[in-house]
């Protein structure tokens, strides 16, 4: 159909000659109400958003054991390098409250182990008997782990008297 009866056509109807693949030969047209079309178009573009960033969450107590701690840290640091942001939260009970400032230096402790995966997104914030501080992944290319991932060894167990399995 040529350009001219198209356009009445559109007109006639009450609707848009939208133009949808233009660099087709011939270029192809639709008649449309435009709003409509532009509204799926957003419509299309939002469902095919990857939503692949989730928030994944590490608790900390107060008085944590280095062991622990480092476990944790691994387990965040699993977490940025899928690409996920990392809510650290560290929660006081009875009178630890009394001490906020040990736990402040607990979350510095923790902003810096994770510096060379992620960058803060939150700064640490009292809320209650908790403190939160949320961490989002530096892209790929600049991450870096600072905790070795423990090897996974298959079936070597020790029992306590020293003998393998």
């Amino acid at each position: 159909m040529k350009l001219p009866d198209a356009l009445r056509k559109a007109t006639s109807l009450g609707l848009d000659l939208v133009e949808v693949a233009p660099t087709a030969n011939p270029p192809v047209c639709k008649i449309v109400a435009l709003g409509k079309f532009r509204y799926d178009i957003s419509k299309q573009a939002r469902d095919k958003k990857p939503s692949g960033t989730k928030l994944k969450e590490i608790k900390f107590r107060v008085n944590i054991d280095d062991h622990d701690y480092l476990t944790k840290i691994r387990h965040g640091e699993e977490f940025l390098e899928r690409g996920n942001k990392v809510r650290v939260q560290l929660q006081f009970r009875g009178r630890e409250m009394a001490h906020q400032e040990f736990g402040m230096q607990l979350m510095e402790k923790v902003r810096e182990d994770l510096s060379g995966m992620s960058q803060v997104e939150m700064e640490p914030k009292i809320t209650g008997r908790n403190v939160t501080m949320t961490l989002s992944p530096l892209p790929a290319s600049r991450r870096k782990r600072r905790f070795a991932p423990l090897p996974k060894t298959a079936g070597t167990a020790v029992s306590p008297n020293g003998t393998q399995s």
